[in-house]
């Protein structure tokens, strides 16, 4: 055994045994041979949700995938701990998912955010092999400095590759190129045996299916080859409002069947003037939309559509004259109906306006107890009434995402649970809702986020029963059972791939799916 090895080893020996002990040892940072280790801190604890504070025990800042491959490699082997690990990237996750209770986080930033551009010669795709620590808005900078773009994004660009790809990835571009998953050519990926593996769909596949929207449990990705296309120039973003529920959908679904034309569809439901503001914040156009929410002594709910154009300024092409013919097809409330032209970059990075906004008036680092479903075609309607049954539009404060996507631009083979679409043809289309809701201190105490904890939970029951058949996006289930009717028939090749990429169950621990096992004594 090479020397070097040996030693890490062997520190990495005393500190498990560090980790075991009641008493926390790390108090500051370690070094453990190549492996540097830190005291726990706020941030390891913490997470956009802000609604579990799970500590871990130490936390690695790894400079390289081969500090976290002999970290695994020796939790594996050892056959008395129980030491969990979580990767976090931008710490983005709702309910404690990247958390590891007295075990190990390893902060993902730390990795050299490497990004390499490769563009495509003749007929062959152009790529960019990115660090699973890196952020998509890193990604972006990067790669339209070459003219190019990932096709797939999340509304949210201040997110790790690693953390998406671990869970999905979604936005107004899933419909026309489906989810980030499902643009991904290659990955790096440590497994929770410590193996350092380069797989793709022609190499380890399983691996790779496996990794890609597996929720972390089988392995860490440190590197992704990302797909991408030509960037435009410009984008065309338009709005339109509703008072119908059935009118929006019907508009929703005439847009994503027509791809060749549309670029990005999302659209919100607005239970109130604020949700109005919410969404209306980085549109850089004035809104003369004053819809009436208390009238006759009943509350009105709205709905916007929200669809994009890329123009890629070239000549023979009239972007705005292919949004009036969109336009016309669509059955909006008369005259409110907006456009405006922005930069590629801009529209992309539109939540970031979002941000600032909230951040400047002390709402963002606040509870969210978010809920994302997605939803069969079949049960939109009667999960919209639910949702509004259980929503106070006198105090909800944030945003309800809603819009169309297309279940055959997901691969069957990822991990990635969706609705069971019946075998219907109709079912092609299903809905992803988001409920992002924010649970301000200072008129939303202890006991109101309890209140809409309960809320959540109730909602995402109801909606997970066969009537509706939703299933839920960003979940943590409190128990395997609930774990287990959260994937269905995809159950058992869920748990086959964890025995083999992770046996052990030290991977993502804050998902709650497996518990943590030791390893046969020899």
């Amino acid at each position: 055994m090479d020397f070097a090895l040996f030693c890490t080893r062997v520190n990495i020996l005393f500190l498990l045994i560090a980790l075991c002990s009641p008493c926390k040892f790390i108090q500051s940072p370690m070094d453990f041979g190549p492996l540097n280790f830190h005291q726990t801190t706020d941030t390891s604890s913490l997470d956009f949700g802000r609604i579990v504070f799970d500590s871990p025990s130490a936390v690695l800042r790894p400079q390289s995938p081969k500090e976290i491959s002999l970290l695994l490699s020796f939790l594996s082997a050892s056959s008395f701990s129980k030491v969990t690990v979580a990767a976090k990237g931008a710490g983005h996750s709702i309910d404690g998912q990247a958390q590891a209770l007295d075990g190990i986080v390893i902060e993902m930033d730390s990795l050299p955010p490497a990004i390499s551009i490769h563009r495509g010669r003749e007929s062959g795709s152009s790529y960019a092999d990115v660090s699973g620590g890196a952020l998509w808005i890193e990604l972006l900078r990067e790669s339209l400095r070459f003219g190019l773009a990932p096709r797939s994004w999340t509304d949210y660009l201040y997110l790790s590759v690693g953390g998406t790809l671990s869970n999905g990835g979604i936005s107004g571009q899933t419909f026309k190129h489906g989810p980030q998953i499902s643009n991904v050519l290659q990955l790096d990926v440590v497994t929770g045996k410590g193996e350092q593996v380069t797989c793709s769909p022609t190499e380890s596949s399983e691996l790779f299916f496996a990794a890609l929207g597996g929720l972390g449990q089988f392995g860490i990705i440190t590197r992704a080859r990302i797909l991408l296309q030509d960037a435009p120039q410009k984008v065309k973003w338009v709005r339109a409002f509703y008072d119908d529920f059935e009118t929006f959908t019907k508009d929703q679904e005439l847009l994503v069947a027509m791809p060749d034309a549309v670029d990005y569809v999302e659209g919100f439901i607005l239970p109130n003037e604020q949700s109005l503001h919410s969404s209306s914040v980085a549109f850089p156009a004035h809104l003369e939309f004053t819809p009436e929410f208390h009238s006759n002594g009943n509350d009105r709910v709205y709905h916007c559509i929200e669809f994009a154009i890329h123009d890629y300024q070239v000549e023979n092409t009239d972007v705005e004259q292919v949004v009036t013919e969109i336009s016309r097809k669509m059955s909006h409330i008369p005259s409110h109906f907006y456009s405006v032209e922005v930069s590629y970059f801009d529209f992309l990075n539109r939540v970031r306006m979002e941000e600032i906004s909230l951040r400047s008036r002390g709402l963002w680092e606040v509870p969210h107890p978010w809920l994302n479903m997605f939803v069969p075609k079949s049960g939109i309607r009667e999960f919209k009434d639910l949702l509004l049954d259980n929503i106070s539009p006198t105090d909800f404060e944030g945003l309800v995402l809603i819009y169309p996507l297309l279940r055959d631009k997901w691969n069957a083979n990822s991990s990635a649970v969706l609705p069971d679409g019946g075998g219907r043809a109709e079912e092609q289309v299903m809905y992803i809702v988001g409920v992002l809701r924010s649970a301000n201190p200072a008129t939303c105490a202890a006991q109101c986020l309890q209140d809409l904890l309960r809320r959540r939970r109730r909602v995402a029951k109801v909606a997970t029963d066969p009537r509706i058949g939703a299933k839920q996006y960003l979940a943590r289930h409190p128990s395997q059972g609930q774990w287990q009717d959260h994937f269905g028939r995809h159950w058992d090749r869920f748990v086959a791939r964890k025995a083999q990429f992770d046996p052990l169950s030290i991977l993502a621990p804050g998902q709650g799916i497996f518990p943590r096992t030791y390893a046969a004594s020899s």
